[in-house]
């Protein structure tokens, strides 16, 4: 017992003179007595972090209660997109977004929609210090560029908008991420993210389609991949770290197909995708 710890409890039974007064059995009861307090306490005020998190029903509750929705991209936000037509909006605008080269490249996207994409960043750094093979390091940069386009779903979308460009393996990595997210592998280290608890609720049960997606993936001979890119997500959110898209330039030149047209422009299954983040205020 240290000594600090050991000075609150000769305060909480009364001080060095009534501790004096005790015999061994008393004072042995004692101390057990305050380390079961303290247990107590300490399951109590867990109970109570727990009740502090919201159920799938209070989030569904919410729903017509927000001024947006939950799974729009970043994008595509806006901080009163659902409130009723007699509501006043007065004052509220979105940001005018900068144009784009007319043959936008991937950093093109990381400079001017995806920016400042410090999580992208960070992840890719994290996953090329513990020693990633590159395509895992552009996977992490990758992972969550279809947040930008869309939310719900977002490795689906994101796997699907750089599947022409990327080899099948980083493709792979990035869809699955949004499955192994929320279940745990020792074997990595990676633990359910708590803040999932405020972020889905407390009772929340992947749907099957993700459960399904997760068995899949955990055989798969790429599982690997894609499960240390949800580790290089989890802890990469750290507001002193700064990291530029310019320090991946080399990887993205190795494992990325930029098309000469720029993306957007290539007549690819997914142009569409990547012209609709280019001119977002586009009304049709």
């Amino acid at each position: 017992m240290n000594a600090d710890r050991n000075a609150v409890i000769i305060e909480s039974l009364g001080g060095r003179d009534a501790v004096d007064r005790m015999d061994h059995e008393a004072r042995a009861d004692a101390l057990e007595q305050y380390l079961s307090d303290r247990l107590d306490e300490a399951k109590v005020a867990q109970q109570g972090r727990k009740q502090a998190f919201p159920t799938v029903a209070d989030h569904r509750e919410m729903i017509d209660k927000r001024g947006y929705r939950r799974g729009v991209g970043n994008l595509f936000l806006h901080a009163r997109s659902n409130k009723r037509p007699d509501e006043d909006t007065t004052g509220l605008t979105v940001k005018r977004l900068p144009a784009m080269p007319k043959a936008p490249t991937l950093i093109d996207f990381f400079e001017y929609r995806f920016a400042p994409a410090a999580h992208l960043l960070q992840s890719a750094n994290l996953a090329r210090k513990k020693g990633a093979s590159e395509e895992v390091v552009l996977a992490c940069l990758l992972h969550d560029t279809g947040n930008s386009l869309i939310r719900s779903d977002h490795g689906y979308w994101g796997a699907q908008m750089i599947e022409p460009y990327v080899s099948e393996r980083v493709a792979f990595a990035v869809r699955y991420h949004q499955a192994l997210r929320f279940f745990p592998d020792p074997a990595f280290d990676y633990e359910y993210p708590t803040g999932y608890f405020q972020t889905f609720g407390i009772d929340y049960v992947p749907p099957p389609h993700i459960q399904a997606a997760h068995q899949y993936a955990r055989n798969h001979k790429w599982y690997e991949d894609a499960r240390l890119v949800t580790t290089n997500d989890l802890y990469a959110f750290d507001p002193d770290v700064q990291v530029s898209i310019d320090e991946f330039r080399d990887i993205i030149g190795r494992h990325f197909k930029q098309p000469k047209e720029g993306l957007g422009f290539d007549n690819s299954s997914v142009s569409h995708m990547w012209r609709t983040m280019i001119n977002p205020d586009a009304p049709l």
